[in-house]
């Protein structure tokens, strides 16, 4: 088939600026074609090279005693001990998500699912960070409901838990919602799978579903900003069906078990491209594709459409050739594709062939290792403005308008439509902090949470950052887990804007310092560029996604609270108001500084509250709506009333960091108060809880009339 010409047209249309093509034209002394055109584009778009966010990537800690694999990998790879690792990882499918919400958000699970057990290792659990564009919106509901019954359509049939997660509304992402998946499994530690290729003259292996048409130019389209030109990129969305991702991921681990593969690596952004040039430049190698060995379900495929397809369900393999026929059986045995389409070569090179004509023939190495790195001009973020003076209120009435917002009510309406109990393992459902997983056939407990508060992100990119990191560790705590490692999933707007570029720097400076300062490296990640729509970017999201682990002569804190049981605050309250969630829902303001985190704080709390969990029954730590929201929480949780013994507006409501409330009976309060005063932890009896109300000073209402409100506020926006 004859390949267009190529046009400046087609250049820009495949994202490739003039410069960027004239290094094409200087790397292969000749004219691209067309099938190379779409290589390079893919290649070097941001999802795939991380072009202008690679250069600050780097200054991130990512090393650590307990970090098995860093990032570079499917997915990072950590030790929980007995010679078991917790392999994991975040990403996002936010373009494919606002285009076609259903699909967009089922394959975001999927594609992460499948980079956890391409590691080797069988994944656990799932969660969900999802950003929507305010209530009323018009195109608001639908995406909810795409994104929701896609997720739980894609996570419920594979049989994963999804145990945590978040979501947000703001206008801000009114023209781009934000999907970011998590997922995490088990594997042994001495046995993880690298995508690296080793060994020339090596089969390389296709394995999984066939090639069709859905996805061409996905990563391309993820690389852009959004116009009115958004329906047409409609046939640029895979298409997921979880069954096949089942079986494929039996075949895979039984697969592992034979010693067939060398190398291994699954077909996400790019497909084809991606999977063969990353296997080959990891190790230093070229690769060989005949395309007309590619299982295709679609008639007359050109070269350019098998090579950019980012069809679902596939991956890619170099094969120990003396275990072909082995490793063809479990495949033939699991009704999957096993095919193989080429070969490894020594030289530096990408060659495509397709029915003995040469399709694209390039330097491999200079498609991913070699691609383009800017440092893109920076502004930093100037300071907000002081915040101006805040009324006292009503504390219960604010409370309602936050328990009737849909950023602070009750998130039962989502999570009710995911399993979580799938597996049989789950010890916290989503709805109360972090989720927790049994390790199975062990008495060891894994932690899992997802936090980020952009508007923080916004008004003070480096302490938005830190405080993403900080909340992250403190929901582990507070369940008694130790932090191990961190994912990042970074969304901003467009980099070529100095401002947008400015967040970007000053967030990933304010985790950095974070995940040093908590021992929480960065072990996986993920950034999404370009989230704008005709100009309009997104709040700055640096999603944070954390695992911690629960020993096995630890018991978790799980618990509820009582009647009788004593609320006691740990940490220091000063009263912040400035970008807090009273502010917004109740003033309609977004004025004011980010609190400021503390780091040396944070670990001192948060070690506290591990060291002393043998008094405490119940903990949270506080964020979002401060003390009081996190007091209703918890007896809404528990149904039990709680007395909280004052009506100060700042007191209740103001979000300093470094917080925690827990409740314990008397004598264990009286313990933890000389514990901290042994420690240096600042700490206070701020109420307890007993009854059927929600009091704060002489404000009260009834907890049922406040739980229902917070339960039924989601479906009343979208049910």
């Amino acid at each position: 088939m004859q390949e267009p010409a190529i046009t400046e047209e087609l250049i820009e249309a495949h994202g490739i600026k003039p410069d960027e093509y004239a290094e094409i034209l200087r790397i292969l002394n000749r004219e691209p074609s067309f099938t190379e055109l779409g290589i390079f584009s893919a290649m070097w778009n941001e999802h795939c090279s991380y072009k202008s966010s690679k250069i600050h990537l780097k200054k991130l800690p990512t090393t650590g005693p307990q970090v098995i694999c860093g990032p570079g990998e499917n997915a990072g790879v950590v030790d929980i001990g007995d010679g078991q690792a917790v392999v994991f990882k975040m990403e996002s499918h936010n373009h494919p998500s606002y285009i076609e919400p259903y699909q967009g958000a089922a394959t975001g699970v999927g594609g992460i699912l499948r980079d956890v057990f391409t590691m080797g290792a069988r994944p656990i659990a799932a969660m969900n960070s999802l950003s929507f564009g305010e209530k009323d919106h018009p195109k608001t509901r639908q995406l909810v409901h795409g994104v929701v019954e896609g997720i739980g359509g894609y996570g419920n049939a594979f049989g994963v838990p999804t145990v945590g997660g978040e979501a947000r509304f703001h206008p801000a992402y009114n023209g781009n919602c934000l999907v970011n998946a998590f997922a995490a499994g088990l594997a042994d530690a001495d046995k993880i799978f690298y995508s690296a290729a080793s060994g020339v003259g090596r089969p390389v292996v296709y394995l999984g579903a066939k090639t069709g048409r859905d996805g061409v130019g996905g990563a391309t389209m993820a690389s852009a900003e959004f116009d009115e030109s958004i329906e047409e990129k409609r046939p640029t969305v895979q298409v997921g069906d979880p069954f096949t991702e089942k079986r494929l991921m039996e075949a895979t681990l039984e697969l592992m078990q034979t010693g067939a593969v060398i190398s291994i690596q699954d077909m996400g952004a790019a497909g084809l491209t991606c999977s063969a040039v990353e296997m080959g430049d990891k190790g230093q190698l070229g690769i060989r594709l005949d395309l007309e060995n590619v299982p295709q379900r679609e008639t007359n495929m050109t070269a350019y459409e098998m090579m950019l397809s980012e069809s679902q369900e596939r991956m890619l393999m170099v094969l120990d050739p003396a275990k072909e026929a082995e490793a063809k059986a479990v495949f033939d045995k699991w009704d999957l594709d096993f095919a193989i389409v080429g070969e490894t070569i020594p030289e530096d090179r990408f060659l495509i062939m397709h029915n003995g004509q040469c399709m694209a023939d390039m330097p491999l190495s200079r498609l991913s290792s070699s691609a383009p790195e800017y440092d893109r001009p920076w502004e930093p973020t100037e300071p907000p403005a002081p915040l101006e003076d805040v009324p006292q209120v009503d504390p219960v009435d604010a409370l309602k308008l936050l328990l009737a917002s849909p950023n602070y009510c009750s998130r039962s309406w989502i999570y009710e439509q995911y399993d979580s109990q799938v597996m049989a393992d789950t010890m916290r459902v989503p709805g109360f902090g972090a989720g927790v997983i049994r390790v199975h056939g062990t008495d060891k407990k894994l932690a899992f949470t997802s936090d980020v508060t952009p508007r923080y992100v916004r008004a003070n990119p480096v302490e938005g950052g830190k405080q993403a990191v900080a909340e992250a560790w403190r929901n582990l705590c507070a369940v008694g887990a130790r932090p191990l490692a961190t994912t990042d999933n970074l969304n901003f707007g467009n980099p070529e804007k100095p401002e947008i570029m400015g967040q970007f720097v000053g967030a990933l400076d304010g985790i950095g310092q974070a995940c040093l300062a908590l021992d929480m490296p960065i072990v996986s990640g993920n950034v999404s560029l370009y989230n704008e729509t005709d100009g309009q970017g997104i709040l700055p999201t640096p999603t944070i996604g954390a695992v911690g682990l629960i020993a096995a002569d630890e018991e978790p804190i799980l618990d509820y609270a009582r009647d009788g049981h004593v609320a006691l605050l740990v940490g220091e309250t000063k009263g912040h108001l400035g970008q807090s969630a009273l502010l917004y829902e109740v003033f309609h303001r977004e004025d004011g500084d980010a609190p400021a985190v503390d780091l040396a704080a944070e670990k001192l709390t948060g070690e506290f509250i591990r060291a002393n969990r043998e008094w405490i029954r119940c903990c949270t730590d506080l964020s979002d709506g401060g003390l009081a929201l996190a007091a209703f929480e918890m007896a809404a949780a528990s149904g039990v009333g709680v007395q909280i013994d004052t009506d100060d507006t700042a007191t209740l409501f103001g979000e300093d960091q470094g917080r925690y409330l827990v409740s314990c009976n008397f004598d264990s309060a009286e313990a933890l108060m000389i514990a901290a005063g042994q420690a240096g932890v600042p700490i206070s009896a701020v109420g307890r809880f007993t009854g059927d109300t929600v009091r704060f000073g002489k404000s009260e209402a009834p907890l049922a009339e406040l739980a229902d409100l917070s339960k039924g506020a989601l479906e009343q926006h979208f049910g």
